[in-house]
């Protein structure tokens, strides 16, 4: 499995997932999780941005 939101590789076995639109989506943490959560229609159109938080949020 492919974290949607930052591209890692991710195990079935994660604590942080979501159902969307009835498919299991599955993250390598509660950050990645929340992002997707917020707007999933961005990851699944735009693909994997890498960690939520790391682009110009200073």
């Amino acid at each position: 499995m492919i974290d949607p939101v930052c591209g890692m590789e991710v195990n079935e076995s994660s604590p942080y997932k979501t159902m969307y639109k009835g498919k299991i989506y599955y993250f390598c943490s509660s950050m990645c999780k929340k992002a997707f959560e917020k707007d999933p229609e961005k990851y699944l159109r735009e693909g994997p941005k890498g960690m939520p938080g790391e682009e110009g949020h200073h």
